[in-house]
């Protein structure tokens, strides 16, 4: 199963049961593959589309590209 595969898979349940998907819409097999392909259900759900990115997430984002800057400018 690719990304596309998996995020095709979340898009079409929601459209089924006119909501977000939970993993008990899901046999045990593809909630495993689509947390394999785009990580935690949450994550998921955003990549799919389904849920808007969380505002904490884009902060841990921006914090850890931070440190990683620091980190090569220490180096350097």
């Amino acid at each position: 199963m690719e990304n596309i595969d998996a995020i095709k898979l979340l898009q079409e349940k929601a459209k089924v049961i006119n909501r977000l998907p939970k993993k008990s819409d899901f046999t045990q097999s593809e909630v495993c593959l689509i947390k394999a392909k785009l990580g935690p259900w949450n994550r998921a759900l955003e990549e799919a589309g389904l849920k808007d990115v969380s505002v904490h997430f884009l902060e841990k984002q921006k914090r850890v590209k931070q440190k990683r800057q620091l980190k090569k400018q220490n180096k350097d």
